[in-house]
């Protein structure tokens, strides 16, 4: 037996080795990287949500935008983000605004929610009656 070949022998396995201890970091930095595209998908519906009120409270009538405006907000979000959802509508001097509040879910949206929320704003101007 040559020196290489029992250099080569004592090296088998080295790789399973190095990739089982190197399994928790990479799982780590993928559930870190899930949670950083939930973060980003919350703020894209909180805007979105913002945007679609807004735009049905400067349709409806009058009397009816607050509803409307609450409806439209909530009518795109999935279930599980708008069971934390909260959506204000506001009018003053011809001008309607809404802002969304979402809880970011943690890892699987439906289920537990960071402590904080993610705001979406818009507004418009009313539409001529």
């Amino acid at each position: 037996m040559t020196m290489r070949t029992a250099l080569r022998e004592r090296d088998d396995g080295q790789v399973t080795i190095e990739f089982l201890g190197m399994t928790p970091t990479i799982i780590v930095t993928l559930v870190l990287l899930w949670q950083f595209v939930l973060v980003g998908y919350t703020f894209t519906l909180a805007g979105n949500a913002a945007d679609e009120a807004v735009r049905a409270a400067t349709a409806a009538a009058p009397g009816g935008r607050e509803g409307a405006c609450e409806q439209a907000g909530l009518d795109k979000l999935s279930e599980a983000w708008r069971g934390n959802a909260a959506v204000d509508c506001t009018t003053a001097n011809g001008y309607v605004t809404s802002d969304v509040d979402l809880k970011v879910p943690v890892l699987f949206p439906g289920t537990i929610a960071f402590p904080f929320t993610v705001e979406g704003h818009a507004g418009a101007v009313e539409e001529a009656d």
